[in-house]
């Protein structure tokens, strides 16, 4: 059973110790609907000022919708469009300060000013994009973005 931990260190720590809760909650499942449905619940009681956390998976044409915490979404994104479709493109995290300055941005929730996508790799190939919204503009910083590459890290070495 998961609790809602209080995090109580830096936030660099606090990234170490969510990437060890996500390692715990998905080591040994095989199902990977399971484990992407339980590292965005994880993500959505960590993070605070979000306003959406989920995941597009690659099907080899497009992304589309995966586990997500939020309201509904986009079902499906073309890669190179958007901010999820760049960074799968690019395959780099793409972290936006205001969405609405960003050319093309796919506005599937009115109430996002600010995003950031990594891309997920695996065997070196576009899995998916974890992607994240914030209601507030400039929401995530160099931090943030370490800390979510971790958290990414430790999803691609379980698929």
């Amino acid at each position: 059973m998961f609790e809602k931990t209080t995090y109580f260190g830096t936030k660099e720590e606090n990234y170490q110790t969510v990437a060890k809760q996500l390692h715990h909650l998905i080591d040994g499942e095989p199902n990977i609907i399971a484990n992407l449905s339980n590292a965005a619940a994880l993500l959505n009681v960590f993070l605070d000022d979000i306003n959406w956390v989920g995941f597009y998976l690659f099907d080899g044409k497009e992304l589309v919708l995966g586990p997500f915490q939020g309201l509904p979404a986009c079902i499906r994104i073309p890669i190179g469009r958007g901010v999820c479709g760049t960074s799968a493109k690019l395959l780099e995290v793409v972290r936006v300060q205001d969405v609405h300055e960003f050319p093309g941005h796919i506005a599937c929730d009115a109430a996002s000013q600010s995003e950031i996508v990594l891309p997920i790799l695996k065997n070196g190939e576009l899995f998916g994009v974890l992607d994240i919204d914030a209601p507030i503009k400039a929401r995530f910083d160099e931090i943030d973005e370490a800390g979510l590459k971790l958290f990414v890290r430790t999803l691609e070495e379980m698929l």
